[in-house]
């Protein structure tokens, strides 16, 4: 997938696209089907499949520092779009002046003279523009006017309700990852550098964890969870830890995993922690050896766990989105 940030970089260079455009926060089931309705559309008519998002959010821009948490940023983002096929990505800044714009100088703008676009496909709630004006009447309109065919894709629904960020943002906090899984079609990660901390999973407890410098903005519920911890591919069972150690007093949320079978160096490298269930409530016990005997429990439970889920992970391995220059992103 070749990723532009800047219309200049793509302009006059398709000779007609399919396009879809949102802020995917989540890439969820729903966004799944967006963008495989927008690749098979763009295969059958000979044209470019292209999504259009924005960074950042623009929400952030729009509301400011009382946004809820996202999903996946916008590096996370790019990686889950390019494993499902797009050929290219637009990645528009987001700023006050964009969110003013009226719904047809947008759509003249980026995507007819920017991407030549002939088929625009969007979600059953997606509005653009100014105020949202550019509904699905609205741009069905600017369709007829610039001959260009507008598809909207009716909601994706799982257990009686719709599939949305929301209701992910409400499940990873509620600590309910396993259920999380089912409307993003993996499960929910967390990303990070490998940092030293107070030394005493290992030191103390005999159980040496990796903890992470947070890169994320939405983590499950404190507790103990069954994970994965991913590095480069591959994949080993553990068990995490979110929140503030309270039998050691601390006072700031940490997240930290005890990976088992395992004795690599990680220390200054990035993992990924795939949360499969949670297995208990932080809580603070009376002693170490307390705190030693329950963690030799969780990691009974999570090996059943994990043993049990094994065939349903599913590990996100990016092809690699590149720059519309051909170069390799970092």
């Amino acid at each position: 997938m070749i990723v532009a940030r800047k219309i200049d970089e793509l302009k006059g260079t398709l000779d007609g696209s399919c396009v879809t455009i949102g802020n995917f926060d989540g890439v969820h089931l729903g966004h799944q089907e967006l963008i495989s309705l927008t690749c098979s559309k763009a295969k059958t008519l000979g044209l470019t499949s292209v999504v259009v998002t924005f960074d950042p959010h623009p929400l952030r821009v729009l509301v400011g520092k009382n946004t809820p948490p996202f999903i996946t940023l916008t590096e996370q983002k790019l990686e889950l779009l390019a494993e499902l096929g797009p050929q290219t990505a637009l990645v528009l800044a987001f700023d006050k002046a964009m969110a003013a714009m009226e719904p047809e100088e947008f759509v003249r703008t980026y995507l007819l003279d920017g991407l030549n676009m002939r088929e625009l496909v969007i979600g059953y709630d997606y509005a653009m523009g100014r105020g949202r004006r550019g509904n699905y009447e609205t741009l069905k309109a600017l369709g007829a006017k610039y001959g260009f065919n507008v598809h909207r894709l009716e909601p994706v629904v799982l257990d009686d309700a719709v599939v949305s960020s929301t209701r992910i943002r409400d499940l990873v906090e509620s600590g309910k990852v396993w259920e999380a899984r089912a409307l993003l079609g993996r499960f929910y990660q967390v990303r990070g550098r490998v940092v030293r901390g107070r030394d005493r999973g290992g030191r103390l407890l005999g159980f040496p964890t990796a903890n992470l410098e947070l890169a994320d903005e939405l983590f499950p519920r404190p507790g103990v969870y069954a994970v994965w911890v991913e590095r480069n591919g591959s994949a080993w069972k553990g068990v995490a830890n979110i929140g503030d150690n309270p039998t050691f007093g601390n006072d700031q949320i940490s997240v930290e995993a005890h990976v088992l079978d395992f004795d690599q160096d990680i220390y200054g490298l990035n993992i990924r922690i795939h949360f499969v269930q949670r297995i208990r409530s932080e809580r603070r016990f009376e002693s170490i050896e307390a705190l030693k005997a329950r963690i030799g429990e969780d990691i009974v439970l999570a090996r059943r766990i994990l043993d049990a889920a094994e065939a349903q992970i599913k590990l996100t391995r990016p092809k690699g989105p590149v720059s519309a220059e051909g170069r390799t992103r970092p």
